[in-house]
C-alpha cells in the first residue's frame, strides 16, 4: 500500500503541483452551487446582501442596539456584527462541509492516481471566495450608509490568513474523521453553533465578564475576528505580534491536519 509523506513539504508539494487541479475544481464548486437558479452566481452576491440588510434593519431600528464603541450610529452595529459573521461563516461553511468531502466523492478515492488531499483545499479556497464576495458587500454598504472606512480596512486578507490556515488543517481532520465515524457531522454542526455564541460575534470580548475571557480566547476566532473589526471599523493599527503567533498557529494546525489526513487515508478505500 502506498505510503503518503507527513512533511511540512509535502504539504507545500501538495499546493504548488495541483494548483492547475484546485482552479478548476473550485470553479466547478462554486459554479455548481448555483446550477440551475435562475440568477445564478449572483446568489452569491444577493445572499450577504440580504444578510446585511436583515441586520441593520433588526438591530439598528428594532432593537436600536449599539455596540458601545466607534461612531454610535444605528447602522455600525450591523456592519460590526456582519464583520464577525464573515470570519465565522468562513469556518463553519468550510468545517461543516469537511465531513462529507472524502464520503461524497468516493469515486476519487478509488482512483488511485486521483490526489484526494485537495478535496479540503477546494472547500476552503471556495469559502475565501465567498469570504471575499461577503467583504465586498460590507465595503459597499459601509460607503453607502457611513463613509469610506478607515485604510487599514485593506490588511483584513492578511488579517484572516491564519485561520484559512486552521481551517483548512481542522478540515483535513474532520474530512478523515467523517469516513470513519458517520456521526462527525451533526457534532461538528452542534460545535460550531456553540461556537458561534463563544466567540465575539455578537458582543465584544470586554462585555464577557473577567473570569470567563480565557476561555473566549480559546476559540479560534477570537483574535481574527476582534484585529479585523479593529481594522474594517475603527482604523485600529495592526497587531503584528498577535499576528505572527496567530499565522505560527495556523501553519501548525494545517500541517498537522495534513499530516492527520495521509496518516488515515490508507484505510479509506477499505472502508467506503
Amino acid at each position: 500500500m502506498a505510503m503518503h509523506s507527513l512533511s511540512p513539504i509535502a504539504l507545500v508539494r501538495t499546493l504548488t503541483q495541483h494548483r492547475s487541479l484546485i482552479r478548476g475544481l473550485v470553479v466547478r464548486e462554486v459554479i455548481g452551487r448555483y446550477k440551475g437558479s435562475v440568477m445564478g452566481l449572483m446568489w452569491s452576491f444577493f445572499t450577504p446582501i440580504m444578510m446585511l440588510a436583515v441586520f441593520t434593519f433588526v438591530f439598528s431600528y428594532v432593537f436600536n442596539a449599539r455596540w458601545g464603541v466607534g461612531t454610535g450610529s444605528k447602522t455600525e452595529f450591523a456592519l460590526v456584527l456582519f464583520a464577525g459573521l464573515m470570519a465565522f461563516n468562513l469556518l463553519a461553511e468550510c468545517c461543516n462541509r469537511a465531513p462529507l468531502l472524502v464520503t461524497g466523492n468516493v469515486g476519487y478515492v478509488k482512483k488511485v492516481v486521483f490526489p484526494i488531499d485537495v478535496l479540503p483545499v477546494v472547500s476552503v479556497v471556495a469559502g475565501v471566495f465567498h469570504f471575499a464576495v461577503s467583504f465586498f458587500v460590507w465595503f459597499v454598504f459601509h460607503l453607502i450608509l457611513i463613509g469610506m472606512p478607515p485604510s487599514t480596512f485593506l490588511l483584513t486578507p492578511l488579517v484572516i490568513l491564519p485561520l484559512v490556515l486552521m481551517t483548512l488543517g481542522f478540515s483535513w481532520v474532520l474530512a478523515s474523521l467523517g469516513v470513519y465515524l458517520r456521526d462527525v457531522t451533526q457534532v461538528v454542526g452542534s460545535l460550531t453553533l456553540v461556537l458561534l455564541y463563544l466567540s465575539p460575534i455578537f458582543y465584544p470580548v470586554s462585555v464577557m465578564p473577567e473570569q470567563y475571557r480565557s476561555i473566549m480566547k480559546m476559540s479560534p476566532l477570537t483574535s481574527t475576528v476582534e484585529q479585523m473589526r479593529g481594522l474594517m471599523m475603527w482604523g485600529h493599527s495592526f497587531d503584528w505580534g498577535l499576528w505572527a503567533i496567530s499565522m505560527a498557529t495556523g501553519i501548525a494546525i494545517a500541517w498537522l491536519g495534513f499530516a492527520w489526513f495521509q496518516k488515515t487515508r490508507r484505510g479509506f478505500a477499505d472502508v467506503l
